[in-house]
């Protein structure tokens, strides 16, 4: 079957929907949440290192955020090798995404509050992104802003039952939007 993974990123976590067609039948194949963290204090590297000297504080977020990005590495690779291994064509991974990223140094982020909110908020999705690409499987990454929910994906949720919220919407319709 071909399938596409969609990815709907949080802090430290992310709700992943599997979608596939079966002979022109969507289909959901998986949907579960996958940690994006190795320890408790990567889910907010910049809160962890924010009433540290600053060298010190910019040496921890650099460890927690490369740490974060292993384990995310590690959960994609490892949902791919899941849908390989079930015989599935894996077309793409789709991540839902934001606003990006400014050019800001970890110094200026942990000198602004709102901007550790900010960088923290992107870290996952873009730690997505780069896994995806890495893997070889083609990115998608589909704006949150706009993003469509189509009603095919009401009836599969309701079908698989709980849970089903506004994540794995999320991440099922940038799965759908891969898929096509």
């Amino acid at each position: 079957m071909k399938v596409a993974l969609g990815f709907k990123a949080h802090s430290g976590w992310a709700a992943l929907v599997v979608l596939g067609d079966a002979g022109g039948r969507l289909t959901l194949v998986d949907r579960r949440r996958i940690e994006l963290v190795e320890e408790l204090a990567g889910k907010a590297p910049y809160h962890a290192a924010e009433k540290l000297p600053v060298a010190e504080a910019c040496a921890l977020v650099e460890r927690l955020v490369a740490a974060d990005l292993r384990q995310t590495e590690a959960a994609v690779r490892a949902a791919i090798g899941e849908q390989k291994a079930l015989g599935n064509e894996v077309l793409a991974g789709a991540v839902v995404t934001g606003a990006p990223m400014p050019a800001w140094t970890t110094e200026q982020i942990l000198a602004v509050h709102f901007r550790m909110h900010k960088a923290e908020g992107v870290l996952f999705r873009d730690a997505l992104c780069r896994a995806i690409e890495g893997s070889g499987v083609p990115l998608v990454a589909i704006p949150e802003k706009g993003l469509k929910l189509p009603a095919a994906l009401d009836a599969l949720g309701k079908a698989a039952g709980p849970p089903w919220g506004q994540d794995q919407k999320h991440a099922a319709a940038a799965a759908l939007a891969a898929l096509r």
